[in-house]
């Protein structure tokens, strides 16, 4: 079984300790720099000064772009089982035609 690391991330200006697996920490620092990323962007364009509301904004832009992705790959796979159907329509009607 592998050791539990103990790491700090720094979000917003807070720091926060976790405990994981080793084989997160790569993702959780980089989700902790893009949310620190955004949040400095939004306080800049927005003169937003709550840090709450600032992280309520990057929280709605990250769900936001996973939800588009998932409609977004429903999309794509409705689209590629019509084309499949009528590809397999054509297949059939040139084989019940010979």
């Amino acid at each position: 079984m592998e050791e539990k690391l103990k790491i700090k991330l720094s979000i917003a200006d807070r720091v926060y300790p976790l405990t994981i697996d080793p084989k997160q920490e790569e993702g959780l620092r980089k989700a902790a720099k893009n949310i620190d990323q955004l949040a400095k962007k939004f306080e800049q364009n927005y003169a937003v000064r709550d840090k709450q509301d600032v992280l309520a904004m990057c929280a709605l832009q990250f769900a936001s772009k996973i939800e588009q992705g998932g409609i977004s790959e429903a999309e794509n796979i409705t689209l590629a089982s019509e084309r499949l159907k009528a590809l397999d329509d054509l297949i059939n009607s040139k084989i019940g035609s010979e």
